[in-house]
């Protein structure tokens, strides 16, 4: 009986040197490679100090000439060309729907809001603007003199004519 458990413990002694020895080979090698990792992810911070005071950029200017503009792609939401500061979007109001809600388009000359603005999630058509379409500036941006934040190289499949083959 002495003999296994001298056996016994002799064999976990062994296998608590290997996990050991196996902790200490993972520990050197990330180490390692630690210091000598390539560094491929930029900064994201943009300062150069992240927590140090950085002065927030310049608010891009409404564009307010009620021109409006042709679409980049097919189902896009039209832009609010026009200023919307102040305007109050609540559970109670959404001063949008004063000029574009359907009985109202003729006197304001606003284009009326789609018919998709009035249906379910089962596609009935309601009376009203569904809840799920209430709020106009989830989908609809105002049009703004912003630079692009990143060049594009964006055509219009009209302007590009057919295809070569």
């Amino acid at each position: 009986m002495r003999g296994q458990d001298h056996s016994g413990l002799m064999r976990f002694r062994s296998s608590i040197a290997g996990a050991l020895l196996g902790g200490m080979l993972v520990f050197v090698c990330g180490a390692i490679y630690a210091q000598n990792a390539p560094q491929v992810v930029p900064r994201v911070t943009g300062a150069a100090s992240p927590m140090g005071d950085v002065p927030a950029p310049a608010l891009a200017r409404p564009v307010i000439d009620d021109k409006r503009l042709m679409r980049n792609y097919p189902e896009q939401p039209p832009i609010i060309p026009h200023s919307i500061d102040n305007y109050q979007l609540t559970l109670k109001t959404n001063r949008c729907l004063d000029c574009h809600r359907r009985q109202y388009t003729e006197g304001s000359g606003a284009p009326m809001i789609s018919v998709t603005h009035f249906m379910d999630r089962n596609g009935q058509v309601l009376a009203d603007v569904t809840p799920r379409r209430y709020f106009c500036t989830a989908c609809h941006v105002q049009q703004t003199d912003a630079q692009p934040l990143v060049p594009s190289t964006f055509k219009d499949m009209l302007l590009i004519g057919p295809e070569k083959k």
